[in-house]
Formats: structure tokens, sequence, C-alpha cells
């Protein structure tokens, strides 16, 4: 019997080759010889890659037999993730391999800039004996912030918490009972600004974060407090940082990530009170070795027709088919859901699935529910093997209900939910047709019947002639087009809720603008990320 063919395109660990055993054929080629690549990869079942080899169109269109495309690491810029969903190609990643080495490096940056390390090795080594003028701080009784408490927050949290500092945090996915658990006390972003000498960031970067640390943000600062991000190049806003710095609005530094990498002709690179690396949140050899092991583990999985945990486009494993087109669906309205629950941290979700599908396993749906709650409001990668450990971590309860009964559809899923402040949250949708579109059919206990697309606004406001008129011509003088649109309310005059799809996102002043037009009580968009 033929084994299926492995192709290693770059170096990885002996113990990855080890994790894939015996039952495959495992060949090598220089991923970042494009001709030898497109060769080998030619019989390949499966490739392995980290950071140099480019997996584009072409790779994978050579590619005949490819089931899988393993990332040795958390990063996916080298994979067209999109040609390979079109291509029926997995792709997975190693998503918690790092968050270890990201934590640690995240401290020594912290103890540099507290203590000038590397300013004092280059003087001392050019001969300059300047003691004076490298006189740090002590980390003890400092006050140290941290914006985003997901996974690697709370392993920074418990290192720093060793120097004897106060720990407070920004996370408005948090609870308040998980926060306590980690002895870190909750603010807002404003208060931790304010209070904090130091300050490490570790959010997603999304349209809402890229540059949340600017101008008005650094200016709450103190100006002997420092700001580390290791997390990803432009949730600081570099300009704004560079005019902070150079004018003693904060005291220095820490980046390991860029807007652009490598950063050619920053002048963040020449300021004396910065301290810069190039990007090695993941380069420790234990990192490098638990990525490859934990990828080959997932091929192994992907070839023998299992589940793969780490699958950042398609679940894996053995899914019933009338079950599997309802995985992007209930990723989707995790991302609703989670849009729907910004006014305060989550503490419950159940997941309801009724019709047909109740009878067959549906586990999955779980955790494609969770994949999408989390997916764009941590700092991790978010996939099917860590999403119900977010959940647990943030003392989340979650629940997976079925019923046989569906009044109005085949099968529909539900997600409902419960916030810290005692609000009600919930969104359902279904797949319709042969070409199993899907849709939103509720929100929040309105009925509604829309497409689900990029950019969706929901605006609940008092049922009322001409709000229609107002907010269109708000979005149209914006420049802003609506795709579709959904009116409901539940009795006349009473409270109506709004759902539109637009084609762009929409700034927040524009959403601001509509809200105070229409008096909306809620004015929110959602977006949709694949």
């Amino acid at each position: 019997m033929t084994k299926p063919i492995v192709l290693i395109a770059e170096e990885l660990s002996p113990a990855t080759i080890d994790a894939l055993g015996p039952d495959f054929d495992v060949r090598t080629v220089d991923g970042t010889d494009r001709p030898a690549l497109l060769e080998s990869v030619h019989a390949a079942s499966a490739i392995l890659v980290r950071s140099a080899t480019q997996v584009d169109a072409e790779v994978i269109s050579a590619a005949p037999n490819l089931k899988v495309i393993a990332r040795a690491g958390v990063g996916l810029d080298n994979v067209d993730i999109k040609a390979a969903t079109t291509a029926g190609v997995m792709v997975v990643n190693a998503p918690t391999s790092n968050i270890i080495s990201a934590a640690e490096l995240t401290v020594g940056h912290i103890l540099s800039l507290a203590r000038h390390i590397p300013a004092a090795h280059a003087a001392l080594a050019q001969g300059q004996w300047k003691r004076s003028q490298y006189t740090g701080t002590e980390l003890y009784e400092k006050t140290i912030g941290i914006i985003g408490l997901g996974r690697i927050g709370a392993l920074i949290t418990e290192r720093l918490k060793a120097f004897g500092t106060s720990v407070v945090a920004y996370d408005p996915y948090v609870t308040s009972a998980r926060a306590q658990q980690l002895g870190v006390t909750l603010l807002t972003l404003d208060e931790l600004l304010e209070q904090s000498d130091f300050i490490t960031i570790h959010m997603p970067k999304t349209p809402e974060t890229t540059g949340m640390i600017s101008t008005a943000q650094l200016k709450k600062m103190k100006n002997t407090a420092y700001v580390v991000n290791v997390a990803r190049g432009g949730l600081i806003d570099e300009d704004a940082l560079y005019t902070a710095l150079t004018t003693g609005v904060i005291a220095g530094a820490g980046l390991d990530v860029f807007v652009s990498e490598p950063p050619k002709d920053s002048p963040l690179l020449a300021l004396p009170n910065v301290v810069v690396t190039p990007h090695l949140g993941a380069s420790t050899d234990e990192a490098q070795e638990k990525a490859g092991v934990a990828v080959a583990k997932s091929v192994r999985l992907a070839l023998s027709g299992e589940l793969v945990p780490d699958a950042v486009n398609v679940a894996g494993g053995v899914i019933d088919p009338q079950v599997r087109p309802g995985i992007g669906l209930v990723e989707k309205l995790g991302q609703v859901f989670s849009g729907l629950a910004q006014s305060s941290p989550l503490t419950s979700v159940d997941i309801e699935v009724r019709g047909e599908i109740s009878n067959l396993d549906v586990s999955v749906l779980k955790l494609s529910a969770l994949k999408g709650i989390f997916k764009n409001v941590v700092s991790e990668s978010v996939s099917y093997v860590n999403a119900p450990l977010l959940a647990e971590q943030r003392g989340i309860e979650v629940r997976l209900l079925t019923d046989a009964e569906s009044a109005d559809y085949r099968n529909v899923i539900s997600l409902r939910g419960a916030l810290s402040d005692g609000t009600q949250i919930s969104v359902s949708g279904t797949l319709v047709g042969t070409k199993q579109n899907e849709k939103v059919i509720e929100i929040n206990g309105y009925e509604v019947d829309l497409p689900i697309d990029d950019h969706m606004i929901v605006m609940q406001y008092t049922d009322r002639p001409g709000i229609v008129a107002v907010y269109g011509k708000e979005f149209g003088d914006a420049q802003i087009n609506i795709a579709g649109m959904q009116i409901s309310r539940q009795k006349l005059g009473g409270t109506a809720l709004s759902v539109l799809t637009v084609d762009s996102h929409v700034p927040a002043g524009i959403l601001e603008k509509v809200r105070k037009a229409i008096k909306a009580d809620v004015m929110l968009e959602i977006d949709i990320t694949d």
C-alpha cells in the first residue's frame, strides 16, 4: 500500500518527524526554491512549512492530492487560506505554541525598559562606564496595566506578580470573577492608562483595535510610564508614539512588532528610550518544537479523516454531511453574538440546535459557535481546540442543547446568552435553498430575514415615522451603500430593530452621528471575517 506523501518545506525539529510517525512517506524540499517546490508538491498529501515558504494559489493548484497545509507556528500570512478553502484543502497551525515565549519576551521588554539594559550594554561594550546615566526603577510595588487579558495576558500576570507588582487590566470580554481569580483589577481603558507605570497590549488586530493607542491615549499616561507591544504591529499608532517619546509625554517603549516589517527607516529605531526586537515573540527553541509537534499531530488527524482541532478554515473529521454546512453559519452567528455582547462581559451561552440534524452528532457546532464568539475579541488565534478553553478561562458557562422540533425551518441554530449586567442576548440562523444560503432569522427576540454579510449594522430605537429616511440619508451622505435591510417590531409604536447589510466598514463617528439622529438605544456594527 502506497503511503501518503508529507512534504516538509523548511527545517523542522526531529521531534516533528517523530510525531508524524511511520505511516507517511516524508520528503523534503527547499520551500524558497520556487521551481523545486512546485515540482515536489504535485504528489504531496500534506505540506509542512514555517514562515519562509509561500503557499499561495499557484502552489495549491499544482498539488491535486493536497489535503492539508500545516504552518508550524501561529501566523498564516504566507498561506492563501481562501485559495486553500476553495480547493478543499485544510489549513492548520499551532495557535498555542508560542504563548509562553511571547509572555516571557514581554516581561523581558519590561525589565529592559526598567533597568535600561540594552543601552547600558551598548555603552559598556564601547568602553563607556556610565553608571549614573542608567539609573533605573524597580518593578516592586509598581502598577502593570495589561490591555487584553487572554492566555498571554494571564501568563504575564502570573510572572509579574512574583515581582510584587499590582496588576490591572482592560478587557471588555473578561468577567470580574475571572479577573478576581487571576488577582487582577479590571479598569476602563482610560483608568488603566492613567494609573499604570508599565502598559503591555495583547489585543487582536481588527479595524477597531488598529491604532487604539494613539495621541489621546498616550497623553493620559504618566510621563514616567512605559508601553510595550509584542502582540500585533499597528495596535499602537507609531507616529503618535514617536511624538510622545520625543516630547516627554511618556518615558519609553518596548516594541517587537511593527506596522511594516522589517521597519525600514522607522524613526523609532533611533530613539534612546526605545527597546526593539525583530518580531521574536515565537523565536525560542521550545516554541518552534511545540509548533512542529502540534502540526504534525494535526496532519496525522487530517490524513486519517478525523476532527482536526487546529483547523483554521474547515473542520475536519467524521462529520455528518447534513451537519457540515452549518459549521460556517454557526461561526458567523458567533461573531454576530459577540458583537451584540459589547456592553458587558458574557457569563453564559447556550447553543441550541433544533430540527432534523438535532438527532445527529452536532458537537462540532458548539466548537464553531465558540470559535466565532472569540474570533475578533482575543489576541490569540482561535481554533476548535482553544475556543472551549477561552470560555472556561473567562468563567463562561457553555451548553449545547438539541430539540427535534423546528416550526418554521428544517433546521435552526440559536445562540442565547447572559451578560454580567443581566442583559439577555440571542441570534438565530438557518440555511435555505439548494445552495444552503446562510441567513439570520432572529436577533434579541426580533424576527428578521436577512443574508449574513461582511458588514452588518444593528439598530434598536423607538418605532416612529421617518426613521428609515433619517438613517438612509445619513449613510448616503457618508457614501455608505446599504445592500440589504430588515425592520422588525413587536408592537405598534414600541421598540423596533433594524438590521442593515452595507458594502463597507462604517467609521465610529458615522455610527455615533446616526445614533444621535434617530435616538437609538443600540447602534453597533458587526464585521464578519473569514
